[in-house]
């Protein structure tokens, strides 16, 4: 049906026969006849593709599409009718820049015209000959008309016949390096390259001083030789901060041209048009009018025809200056038609046709404009890394639509593959409204409702554009984007589900990330009762569990706000293992307590009092309530060890109290107490201290915790601790449930009532089952009294347990724990608690490994390579142990070592927390709170691991414990609520096969709709052979910025680089980027070579200081 809708309730039909007869009858001067297009081919890709597709399908012309071997699976060979192969073998780009294949393929296919689109050829003055002289029309100008146009200098002489203002330029395109220099003296910097046989910021290069032209005029050629197939270039002088403006025309067969207004285009970055506006907002109507006047003009000087776009640029003091004319549809177009209702590629078509604008109803007094119109170029852009180009696979897209919204679009769909090899368009959305304010409303609420997963896009650059105060309520000039940082303030996208989906598929392909100690399926019984999880120690809450220990302390405070919360204090460690600065045990314990902790249990491995000291005052200054616990180890009554005696103990509780404890608690780690040695040691801290309240915490490995805990509280104890029956004995704490029953009516009587007791055991049976390959039963059966002899402490005799048995060593178990006895004794029998427990433990598998007796040890302890954790502790990084160091085995282990005298953390410098928190939040895009800073201040790479973790799979501590640890099965169904009022109802679907990336393809149906995830095959993948990936904890190691293809590297093995020199050159989506260096060095080795195409973070070089 024809009909062409210039204003609302524009020509009908009759009117546009009578104005056609009008129109031949006024240019009998030009020979033309009216020839209908039966079939048309788009020698273009991608959405303005498709676009013209629609257009054709409206119209009811039949529709060719060409494609490259690289685009067989794109959206526009599948829009089109018919679709054919070209550039058989060559590189990506230069198949749609083959004339000879488009010709051949519109040859033999029947094709009557050919639209060239916009990009690759659409301003070739030689494709638009080679389709004349195939008899094909080209819906566009003549060939002359492109030549003009298309050559800038030409244009630009055209412009100045015309009377059209000029930018001072070269008068025709330079020949060599020497041209731009020479034009650079005359009229100074700053200067602009520009291609001078295409547009869209290709080969377009501003250059600000002398030293950058050599390399800005190497790249802008480079870039407009591939973008165009020409690299010549021409000069301007580069006028700043301008308003560009581009005022739309089309004309015909017959002299007549007609203005569809303008488009403001200022909005840019890299000099690629980003946002466009339509009007131009706030333009002066004098100036307005001249800038259409010009263009007109300027067009009917050429006889120009068919759609064109002619373009100025405006200074701050509203003087407007031609810079060039785009001889095909913009890609901005939309926007125009948006406003004035009229198709512009219907019109193409029909002028290519021979109708005239009148005879289509196209007369300028009847255009008119209704309303503004937006359009967003969503692109797969990084704006957080220098807008840089992303690749991959869109694994999740849901589009903004609704009143108001137009989408132009071809690869945003589900499972599309954006390349390296083309724009990085993904899709355009054009809003429109009453007037700007309520079109950038539009455009805002849409872009809320995107959902793109898989690649990076420019969404959250462009939402700030659209509420950037100057862009509602001022104009704006080119200079936007670079005079306002807070546009790049970027709100990080949560992708929470689909991060989810990546998680449990990699589970699913790979197996637990948490390593299991042994091969033991969790329970598929889930317990009833809902509960917070709690117990992990501060490290193991990142490294196994992947959560933020912080979070979880917030969480269970809101949960549980009138229950103390106690937390153990490793003195001047913290919670880690190494000593910290005094400040950072400082921080940590305010940190703490803001967040709700209550009492601070402060120990030292060592029991060495400087340490605890130091814990005690950081917790009492943070307002907590202080705990001092003593490690208990040997025996208070046996008289033949009195190295730990019972006045050792209660003199050093003495120093304990007298510097201000408000608790004091016996820490008996391996649980050496027996039930003499309880009434003793408890009995005595009574009588010394009869207001001071105790606090007793045993394991139960030998088996005689309950009646050790209930001699402690016959002697005075007020605490003991105990594990619920269900979790209880052998290397846990004694029973809950059997000191309720002893206790029961006795003066002793917990008040507890033995119902409760089992009630919660049962729920902790069930739940203890969903740890089934983490539980100590799986290797060890029952507890042993020689814990008394080797003294090894609960948690620890549990791990060595496990290590033994995934070692095969299962069965020398015995001599393990025989070497621990003497490596105990090899080291002057310490105190047994982490970290100084792993000490003695690295020593005695160190001994079982080598075979080592302890005499053996003794005698060459000058010439063995001992762990590291020994000859630390030797040189006094944990402390000074009660007694001294052994000698001389100290002496021969460290010979010239260096020693440290006194507390280890006294001598560090203060920790700088201003610029930690300053390199993470560089490292890391999301906000970084006090908690975060203080992880990473206690465990650096745990830290930079979990924040890893979280990005790639987002927070799992929303998944039930069977689906953290062992994933879904095939065909199961699960609920997973992310906060309240969102649940993700999934079901797992399938695995695919290896593919040859070395992923699988992982299936799921997510709220009803199908997802999929690519998993890398971590055991198939050792077998593959892939580029290494630069490491970024590895300083020296320059990974690429974006996927890409290498086209110069600049260096040499063993070269002296400078940091910021260039080392490489990168091409993707047909823009250039130098990848230079981050540090000063020596380049130790290349890992690239021209034409080598890479993947993001793949290693291109090291360098060494």
């Amino acid at each position: 049906m024809l009909r062409f809708a210039v204003v609302r309730g524009g020509l009908g039909l009759l009117a546009v026969r009578r104005a056609s007869r009008l129109s031949r009858s006024s240019h009998s001067d030009v020979q033309t006849e009216y020839k209908p297009i039966k079939k048309v081919m788009v020698a273009n890709r991608g959405e303005i593709a498709i676009r013209v597709f629609r257009a054709c399908t409206e119209m009811g012309i039949r529709t060719v599409a060409v494609y490259s071997e690289q685009d067989t699976g794109q959206m526009h060979r599948q829009k089109a009718d018919e679709a054919y192969l070209i550039g058989r073998g060559l590189a990506p780009v230069a198949a749609y820049l083959h004339i000879p294949d488009i010709i051949k393929v519109a040859k033999e296919n029947g094709v009557d015209a050919i639209h060239p689109g916009y990009g690759f050829l659409s301003e070739s003055a030689d494709f638009a000959q080679a389709c004349a002289d195939a008899g094909v029309r080209f819906v566009g100008p003549t060939p002359d008309t492109v030549r003009k146009m298309g050559d800038k200098v030409e244009a630009r002489s055209l412009a100045n016949g015309a009377g059209v203002p000029v930018v001072p330029g070269t008068d025709g395109p330079i020949s060599c390096l020497q041209d731009a220099q020479a034009f650079a003296q005359t009229y100074g910097f700053p200067i602009i390259f520009k291609a001078a046989y295409g547009g869209g910021g290709r080969g377009m290069r501003v250059v600000r001083e002398y030293e950058e032209l050599e390399e800005n005029y190497q790249r802008a050629y480079s870039e407009a030789l591939t973008a165009f197939g020409n690299g010549a270039l021409f000069v301007e002088k580069f006028i700043e901060k301008p308003r560009h403006i581009e005022v739309q025309i089309l004309g015909d067969k017959y002299g007549n041209v007609i203005h569809l207004y303008e488009r403001d285009c200022s909005i840019q970055r890299r000099h690629q048009k980003v946002v466009e506006i339509a009007p131009g907002f706030q333009l002066d109507p004098h100036l307005r009018d001249r800038l259409h006047s010009d263009a007109v003009n300027l067009a009917k000087q050429v006889g120009y025809e068919n759609a064109g776009t002619v373009e100025f640029l405006v200074d701050k003091h509203g003087k407007h200056y031609f810079i060039e004319v785009n001889s095909r549809l913009q890609v901005e177009h939309t926007v125009t038609e948006e406003i004035t209702d009229v198709d512009l590629v219907h019109a193409q078509l029909r002028v290519c046709e021979g109708r005239s604008l009148p005879e289509l109803g196209l007369k300028q007094d009847k255009i008119r404009v209704n309303g503004c119109a937006i359009q967003c170029r969503v692109t797969t852009e990084d704006p957080a890394r220098g807008f840089q180009p992303d690749t991959g696979r869109i694994e999740v897209f849901r589009s903004g639509e609704g009143m108001g919204i137009r989408l132009d679009s071809a690869s945003a769909f589900q499972g599309a593959i954006i390349s390296p090899h083309y724009d990085s368009l993904l899709v355009k959305v054009i809003a429109s409204g009453k007037d700007l304010n309520m079109a950038a409303s539009k455009m805002s609420r849409a872009l809320a409702e995107f959902r793109v997963r898989g690649v990076k896009t420019n969404i959250p650059f462009l939402q700030n554009v659209l509420s950037n105060n100057q862009f509602l309520h001022s104009t704006v000039d080119t200079q936007f984007i670079d005079e306002n940082p807070e546009l790049f303030n970027l709100k990080p996208t949560q992708n929470r589900a689909q991060k989810l989906l990546h998680y449990l598929g990699h589970v699913m392909v790979n197996g637990p990330t948490t390593p299991i100690p042994v091969k033991a399926k969790p329970s598929s019984i889930d317990p009833v009762v809902p509960h917070v999880g709690m117990g992990a120690t501060f490290d193991v809450a990142m490294r196994f569990l992947s959560e933020c220990p912080w979070k979880r302390l917030q969480e269970l405070r809101a949960l549980i706000p009138n229950v103390p919360f106690q937390m153990l204090l490793r003195g001047a460690n913290a919670v880690g293992y190494t000593n910290y600065p005094d400040n950072a045990v400082f921080k940590f314990c305010e940190v703490a307590k803001e967040n709700g902790m209550d009492i601070f249990r402060v120990f030292d491995s060592l029991n060495y009092l400087p340490n605890m000291l130091l814990g005690m005052e950081a917790a009492g200054a943070a307002g907590g309530v202080v705990e001092a616990a003593i490690s208990y180890t040997g025996d208070v009554s046996d008289p033949m060890r009195q190295k730990y005696s019972l006045d050792y103990y209660v003199n050093l509780a003495d120093e304990l109290v007298k510097a201000g404890t408000h608790i004091l608690c016996i820490k008996d780690m391996a649980g050496l107490l027996k039930p003499t040695s309880s009434q003793l040691l408890i009995g005595a801290l009574r009588d010394r201290f009869p207001d001071v309240p105790i606090h007793v915490h045993s394991h139960d490995t030998a088996g005689a915790g309950v009646a050790a805990m209930l001699a402690c509280a016959e002697a005075g104890a007020d605490v003991v601790d105990v594990a619920v029956d269900s979790m209880a004995g052998m290397t846990s704490q004694p029973s809950m449930g059997a000191i309720v029953a002893c206790t029961k009516g006795t003066k002793y009587d917990t008040g507890i009532a033995l119902e409760k007791v089992f009630d919660y055991s049962e729920y902790w049976e069930v739940t203890r089952g969903l740890y089934a390959p983490f539980d100590c039963t799986a290797t060890m059966k029952s507890g042993n009294a020689d814990v008394y002899e080797n003294e090894i402490p609960g948690g620890q005799y549990t791990n060595l347990h496990f290590q033994a048995h995934s070692m095969g060593l299962g069965n020398k178990f015995k001599e393990v724990k025989k070497a621990y006895t003497e490596a105990n004794k090899l080291l002057g029998d310490l105190i047994k608690v982490t970290p100084s427990s792993k000490i003695v433990g690295d020593l005695a598998q160190f001994m079982v490994q080598n075979n080592l007796t302890r005499q053996e040890v003794e005698e060459r302890a000058d010439e063995l390579s001992f762990p590291q954790s020994v000859v630390e502790f030797l040189q006094g990084h944990v402390g000074i142990p009660h007694g001294g160091f052994p000698e001389p085995f100290r002496s021969k282990v460290l010979k010239s070592l260096p020693r440290i005298e006194g507390r280890p953390g006294a001598s560090l410098p203060s920790m700088d927390f201003e610029a930690l928190e300053a390199r993470l939040r560089e490292a890391h895009v999301d906000d970084i709170t006090p908690e975060d800073v203080m992880s990473a201040a206690m465990y650096p790479k745990v830290f930079q691991e979990f924040k890893e973790f979280t990005a790639n799979f987002g927070p799992v501590d929303c998944l039930s414990t069977r689906l953290f640890l062992d994933g879904p099965k095939i065909a199961e169904e699960f609920e997973v609520e992310l906060e309240r009022g969102k649940t993700l109802h999934i079901k797992a679907l399938a695995l695919g096969d290896l593919n040859k990336n070395g992923q699988r393809e992982v299936f799921f149906e997510m709220n009803g709709q199908l997802r999929s995830v690519l998993v890398k095959d971590t055991v198939a993948m050792k077998e593959m052979k892939f580029h290494p990936k630069a490491q970024k904890s590895i300083k020296g190691q320059v990974g690429a910025p974006m996927p890409g293809k290498v086209l110069e590297v600049k260096v040499k093995t063993g070269s002296k680089v400078e940091k910021g020199q260039p080392l490489c050159v990168l091409s993707a989506m047909k823009m250039e980027t130098v990848v230079n260096s981050p540090m000063a060095g020596t380049i130790k080795a290349i890992h690239v070579s021209p034409d080598a195409s890479l993947e993001g973070d793949d290693l291109i070089l090291e360098i060494e200081e």
